[in-house]
């Protein structure tokens, strides 16, 4: 089945109430996990930092809103344990080292690398350490930059996995790159996935059907919430649509159906194909044309209607009348 992740991020806005919130709504949903960030303001950034986009009316500085989404060990702990009482795998993306020992400390199972940390082997070294398996997102890296990152995970025999992704907010149906999907199954030959920010379900259904084993997609109780990321986000009743629709389509692709065997509709066929029969009485000796012909179900009355060329030309041996099944000892 595909391993699906309801990304928060930031949406809870550095409340702990809220963020507990987030974790009752997204368990009821069915997705495998939910992910958060865990940032260190002091560790991470700098006074330096721009904004993406202009979104806050609270923070003078990009820093200043990173120092507000922190929480500390014992809060990160309880969320842990909050997400492991209602069932979710809890994730968490570190963008420090500290957020990595952090990390350690509650336990997290597997770390997700953002598409801004692909290219930082600090961290990716920091993380090789643990031993934990790692999950990369390619959304800002071209294949030279996801050569080297894989490259350098490869030697420290990381446990690997890699998401599709374009890093744009929202994206556009044309910037999906679904294609990239199979180019790096191919060029990997490692599990792959999806992450999106198109704010619709479309993409990552479109992409379990292309081969997605992972998908990762942000989750918002109301577009219209401030943060960066809401509008690029899913509602929560939007969520459990996807994870039905998700789940149907891996089925599908689990169960190819095999065209050269139809035998599974034989009962079917029988009902609904169809037995020549003749449209008007006709006498003996007549020759038959195309006009005289009609199609009735069921099949097995008649003369197949496939094989209706083989009776053109061909006298009748007896008078039928109109709607007779037409049958071999009926011709001469």
């Amino acid at each position: 089945m595909v391993f699906t992740i309801a990304e928060i991020g930031q949406a809870h806005e550095g409340s702990l109430g809220i963020l507990h919130s987030y974790i009752d709504a997204v368990s009821k949903t069915g997705v495998d996990a939910i992910k958060f960030q865990t940032h260190i303001a002091d560790a991470e950034s700098s006074i330096h930092e721009s904004f993406r986009v202009n979104f806050s009316y609270e923070d003078d500085t990009r820093f200043a809103y990173w120092k507000r989404m922190e929480f500390t060990l014992e809060q990160w702990a309880g969320i842990k344990k909050h997400c492991d009482d209602v069932g979710l795998e809890f994730m968490s993306s570190p963008f420090s080292n500290a957020a990595v020992e952090l990390l350690e400390e509650v336990g997290v199972k597997r770390y997700k690398i953002g598409s801004g940390e692909v290219n930082n082997f600090l961290l990716l070294e920091k993380i090789a350490k643990t031993g934990k398996p790692v999950i990369i997102s390619s959304g800002m890296s071209s294949l030279d930059e996801l050569d080297a990152t894989v490259a350098f995970l490869k030697e420290r025999d990381v446990d690997y996995s890699i998401l599709q992704c374009t890093t744009s907010y929202p994206t556009k149906p044309e910037q999906f790159g679904l294609n990239v999907i199979q180019e790096l199954k191919e060029r990997y030959n490692v599990t792959v996935g999806f992450s999106d920010h198109s704010a619709s379900t479309e993409a990552c259904i479109a992409a379990t059907a292309l081969g997605a084993e992972i998908l990762e997609f942000h989750v918002v109780f109301d577009k219209e919430m401030f943060g960066p990321d809401a509008k690029s986000s899913l509602t929560i009743p939007e969520t459990k649509h996807l994870v039905k629709a998700v789940a149907n389509i891996s089925q599908a692709v689990k169960n190819p159906i095999n065209k050269e065997k139809n035998y599974a509709f034989f009962e079917l066929k029988s009902i609904f194909e169809k037995s020549l029969a003749v449209n008007k009485t006709l006498p003996l000796n007549h020759i038959l044309t195309f006009d005289d012909l009609e199609a009735k179900k069921p099949k097995g009355f008649g003369i197949l209607a496939s094989d209706y060329e083989k009776v053109l030309g061909k006298k009748l041996s007896r008078p039928l009348n109109k709607w007779d099944f037409l049958n071999e000892p009926d011709l001469i």
